[in-house]
């Protein structure tokens, strides 16, 4: 699959058939609800070794933090197959998805700020949104029920297509092109206002480029670029030295090689072209807010630990407590029962730029957890999540693609243990 398609469909992530399912209720063995977690590393040394032996990844990394202090950090497998580098603590990965709650914390500081309202109608930032119509289902529009609002965007319940699907308004967004890197985020922004709704906002979950939005309204309430921003008050604050958008050639060499999966089962590396394009193509214009930032795992760690201790890590105040606990609180009505893939990522709500964990896991299938955790994947399957319950936050490096949940199920059952269940929620 060539890039272009790709950002058409950057978080194809869940709908892969291997996304762990939420389906019968058997009873499962008895189960661990402790809210006190004890790290294994041989257990979770056998998980990746297994992940790589098995032809589902040719390398993966993880990392683990609880209580302040690194608890895990371990490598199986290599970054290039071809090239014989194996994977390490320094390989780069492009992240894809895992770029949004990047995009989310950097919106969420400009509200903080009262740039804005949750509330308020998107139009009023970027007229271009004024009046949107929806598909109607008989071959026209019909105007919204409702403007979208900013809320929306952050939750993916504006409408927006991600031209993932087969109907109208996929074919309209595919049509329109909005995320080619050839554009700036003004132009997709003007792009994907014309393309027609799949739904009225607020009515279904549906994932979409909403999150390219929430880049564009970065831009346009700070006055900066959309990359300058995140940079200048995410990135450098944390002291993420390696994670761009923009990368030198010098990076390169240790960026981890793409492996697409075949009609054989077997993975197949990318030629290196098609992988230069997101990061490292002077041409390119797009900043995307939904995907596209290269990271290592000790950066994109860093982020998630300030989000684990409520905004700040190592003095510098990135968010404030409450504004992460607003993020990491589920924003669907129970109405909203029109989730697409959602319930695949276990037994979750979704609150601003985050899933959020609300019940126990319910099948011995079901992804492990604890209730409260709050969490987001990319493309090329990696994962992080943070667990406030255990003190806990976890990065998981990868670059398989289509998206392969049974790496994060396998995952978390060696973080976890296969039969924890965690505190009881609702």
């Amino acid at each position: 699959m060539s890039k272009k398609m790709i950002l058409a469909a950057v978080a194809a992530a869940a709908l892969s058939v291997h996304a762990a399912p939420v389906l019968a209720r058997p009873a499962p063995p008895p189960a661990a609800e402790t809210a006190s977690v004890k790290i294994d590393r041989a257990r979770i040394d056998a998980a990746l070794k297994t992940m790589v032996d098995s032809g589902r990844a040719v390398g993966v990394s993880a990392l683990v933090w609880q209580d302040g202090q690194e608890r895990y950090f371990g490598v199986a497998g290599m970054a290039d197959r071809e090239a014989g580098k194996p994977m390490r603590r320094d390989t780069l990965v492009q992240i894809f998805s895992m770029t949004k709650p990047v995009t989310g914390v950097a919106l969420m500081q400009l509200w903080e700020q009262g740039k804005f309202g949750l509330d308020d109608p998107l139009s009023r930032y970027l007229p271009e949104f004024a009046d949107m119509k929806v598909i109607d289902g008989q071959g026209g529009v019909r105007p919204a029920a409702r403007p979208i609002v900013i809320r929306d965007i952050l939750r993916h319940t504006a409408g927006f297509s991600y031209g993932m699907r087969d109907t109208a308004a996929d074919a309209a967004f595919k049509a329109a092109d909005p995320l080619n890197l050839k554009n700036d985020l003004a132009e997709f922004s003007r792009r994907l206002a014309t393309v027609p709704l799949m739904y009225d906002p607020g009515e279904r979950w549906s994932y979409s480029a909403a999150v390219d939005v929430q880049a564009r309204l970065v831009e346009v309430l700070s006055g900066q670029p959309f990359e300058a921003y995140v940079k200048a008050h995410i990135l450098e604050p944390l002291a993420m030295k390696d994670t761009a958008w923009t990368q030198p050639e010098t990076a390169f060499a240790r960026l981890a090689a793409t492996y697409n999966k075949g009609p054989d089962g077997k993975l197949a590396r990318e030629d290196s072209a098609e992988t230069r394009k997101l990061n490292f193509d002077p041409a390119r214009r797009m900043t995307m807010g939904g995907a596209g930032l290269v990271a290592s795992i000790d950066d994109y760690a860093r982020f998630s630990r300030m989000l684990l201790a409520g905004g700040t890590l190592d003095g510098v105040q990135i968010l404030k407590p409450s504004t992460v606990r607003l993020m990491a609180t589920d924003h669907l009505d129970p109405r909203v029962n029109d989730r697409w893939w959602l319930p695949g990522k276990g037994s979750v709500g979704f609150g601003l730029d985050f899933a959020v964990r609300k019940q126990q896991p319910r099948t011995a299938e079901e992804n492990r957890g604890a209730v409260g955790e709050f969490f987001w994947d990319g493309r090329d399957s990696t994962l992080f999540w943070v667990d406030p319950a255990n003190r806990l936050t976890a990065v998981f490096f990868v670059q398989t693609y289509p998206f392969d949940g049974t790496l994060h199920h396998d995952l978390r059952a060696a973080v976890y243990g296969p039969n924890y269940l965690g505190p009881k929620g609702d």
